[in-house]
């Protein structure tokens, strides 16, 4: 009864060491797959933005216009410059000669419109 308690025993530890070894083997090949999908996320991640910048530099007002226009002296200015006209009696004048109302003041809506450039 030796021999065959020692035997069970033996086969017992063997059969539970591969199966220990088999679930470390799935760990590591589980890993190496995941790691190769992060790899192809971040290089499609890549390309969507290589993708995105070619996009807004080709719709971009300067390249836009250098198409439409034909002429390559088109630029955008390096900075934003606002000049407000006032409507009046007198057509359109400056800021500085503002002759509205208080009333007009108080209750007038003031609207003002900016555009920017997408870099």
């Amino acid at each position: 009864m030796r021999v065959s308690r020692f035997l069970l025993v033996v086969t017992f530890i063997t059969a539970f060491s591969l199966l220990y070894v088999y679930q470390q083997a799935e760990i590591f090949r589980m890993a190496y797959v995941g790691q190769k999908k992060q790899t192809t996320y971040d290089d499609l991640l890549d390309k969507n933005s290589i993708l995105r910048y070619n996009i807004e530099s080709n719709a971009s007002l300067v390249n836009i216009g250098s198409k439409i226009s034909g002429d390559t002296g088109f630029q955008m200015p390096d900075s934003y410059r606002f000049i407000s006209l006032v409507p009046g009696k007198k057509g359109v004048q400056p800021p500085g000669a503002n002759t509205e109302s208080l009333f007009s003041r108080v209750f007038g809506v003031k609207r003002q419109a900016e555009a920017k450039t997408i870099p």
